[in-house]
């Protein structure tokens, strides 16, 4: 993919951290930080289609996702979430 020369402004923070990947070997450049970071967010974006379309037909073949059941998944999220935090701070044997 060829490459062309743009003019954007960004926050002072957003820069200075993507200096700091440079200096530390993180990143070839700012440019090649940049880049790296529209890619992801691409990427992203392309996965939340793909998700959206997902539930759509998954709401199509069972019908709409009720606000009890997304209560009900976060909480069960949240407990396997727990739970897992627990099994990793016991000491191994």
């Amino acid at each position: 993919m060829g490459k062309k020369r743009v003019t954007v402004t960004v926050d002072e923070g957003l820069l200075d951290v993507a200096a700091l990947a440079v200096h530390y070997g993180d990143a070839d450049s700012v440019s090649s930080w940049i880049s790296d970071a529209m890619a992801d967010r691409y990427a992203k974006e392309q996965r939340l289609a793909q998700l959206n379309v997902l539930i759509a037909d998954y709401e199509l073949e069972h019908g709409a996702i009720s606000a009890e059941e997304i209560n009900e998944q976060r909480q069960s999220d949240r407990d396997a979430a727990a739970a897992l935090r627990l099994t990793a701070a016991l000491p191994r044997s």
